[in-house]
């Protein structure tokens, strides 16, 4: 079912202003230490507790004015909640730097689990935005399981071996550009099996 319409730049501020709130709190905590209770905790954790109820509320609010949410989207906000909780009750980053890499093992287990059924999952929540024929969905399918195992993996060897600020750059510009980059790279895949819909009046002749 399709959601309705709202400013495309609000909808962009809900979607990705979290993750800019969290590179903010980062840049400016990341040397600090916080002695809350009688604990403390980095920067980095400190980050992580403003992130995710910042996170709820702006994917609520989505959810509110559209009136509907992409599966990745509720995926990701269990995985913050769950994952950044880790963080924060065992005060250890590492739960929520591996975060980014079991949603994308999901995504793409669930995306190949649809392959060998034959039936490209994929299809179902993105055919409104581009519609293609059957061949094509078969083929994008394939790719972006295959993109987001790199993407798991990149992930995995960017917080183990990289220093916090490479991951949280990683992590806010990365993953977004990367995005972008590869369905920007099917431009040809898309011109040979999209399609037009037929416009209501069309419909009605």
């Amino acid at each position: 079912m399709a959601g309705k319409k709202i400013n495309p730049w609000l909808k962009a501020g809900l979607e990705f202003g979290p993750l800019l709130a969290f590179f903010v709190a980062f840049g400016r905590m990341k040397e600090a230490t916080f002695h809350i209770g009688n604990t403390d905790y980095s920067g980095f954790v400190v980050a992580t507790a403003l992130f995710i109820p910042l996170m709820v509320v702006t994917t609520l609010a989505l959810w509110r004015l559209t009136g509907r949410l992409a599966p990745m989207q509720i995926a990701t906000l269990v995985l913050v909640v769950g994952f950044g909780g880790l963080s924060i009750w065992f005060n250890d980053p590492r739960f929520f730097k591996m975060k980014p890499t079991l949603i994308y093992l999901i995504f793409a287990g669930l995306l190949g689990f649809g392959l060998l059924l034959g039936k490209p999952w994929l299809q179902l929540v993105m055919d409104e935005a581009i519609p293609m024929q059957p061949e094509g969905w078969l083929i994008l399918t394939k790719r972006l399981a295959l993109f987001f195992l790199g993407l798991a993996v990149a992930n995995e060897l960017i917080w183990r071996n990289m220093s916090d600020q490479a991951w949280v750059n990683f992590k806010t510009f990365g993953l977004t550009a990367a995005m972008f980059a590869f369905f920007m790279a099917q431009s040809r895949l898309f011109a040979r099996y999209g399609y037009e819909r037929p416009k209501a009046d069309d419909d009605k002749a």
